[in-house]
């Protein structure tokens, strides 16, 4: 460990705030725009929700480099799945997936929080997934730097029963008050929304 990170452990940590919510007809996926490196913001204009396949997503928080990555090679596993066995692959069995390829790297790690999530045979679904690749269920979540304050606006708002747009009201909501308090979190949010009709893709500026 060099001098600087002794100093300032988080100097190279990369900031951003991303965040899922299950809702009665889909998951919505959201991450803001902002990529830093330190306290220099390396581009305001970054994705972090990526499109596994038609009907499952992911979001990170992380290296946006390991991320794109790791969301490459579950691609390519849900295609071969779907070649082999003519199925659509479930949202569980592609967190199981995503778990398997962070476990093997546990050594040299991609360094990145995850949320994976859509809509299979089961319905909506949505798992949050550690560096190691623990899985962990759940009907919303936030990760990154800015999770801390994103989160409690989730808790205070989420409701079981809501719709696609109440989901995204609440999450506008919730990286709001992220943004507004994380120097790391910024610039804009990308959504990403399954639907048994399909993704839906959108952008939002602040």
């Amino acid at each position: 460990m060099n001098e600087l990170s002794q100093r300032y452990p988080y100097y190279m940590m990369p900031g951003a705030t991303t965040l899922g919510l299950v809702c009665s007809t889909g998951v919505l996926l959201a991450a803001e725009k902002r990529v830093t490196y330190g306290y220099f913001v390396t581009s305001k204009a970054g994705k972090k929700v990526f499109k596994i396949t038609d009907h499952i997503g992911a979001g990170c928080a992380g290296l946006v480099s390991d991320m794109q990555i790791l969301v490459r090679d579950v691609e390519a596993y849900a295609n071969l799945f779907k070649f082999d066995t003519h199925r659509k692959i479930s949202v569980k069995s592609a967190a199981k997936v995503m778990s398997n390829l962070l476990f093997s790297r546990r050594l040299f790690p991609l360094i990145t929080q995850t949320i994976i999530g859509g809509v299979d045979e089961d319905g909506p679904s949505m798992y949050v997934l550690d560096v190691l690749g623990s899985v962990i269920p759940d009907n919303y979540s936030a990760v990154g730097t800015g999770a801390e304050i994103a989160v409690g606006v989730l808790e205070e708002s989420f409701k079981e029963d809501m719709n696609i747009p109440e989901s995204k009201e609440v999450a506008m909501r919730a990286m709001r008050s992220a943004i507004s308090r994380d120097s790391m979190s910024g610039n804009g949010v990308d959504f990403l929304i399954f639907t048994p009709e399909g993704p839906i893709e959108e952008s939002a500026q602040f």
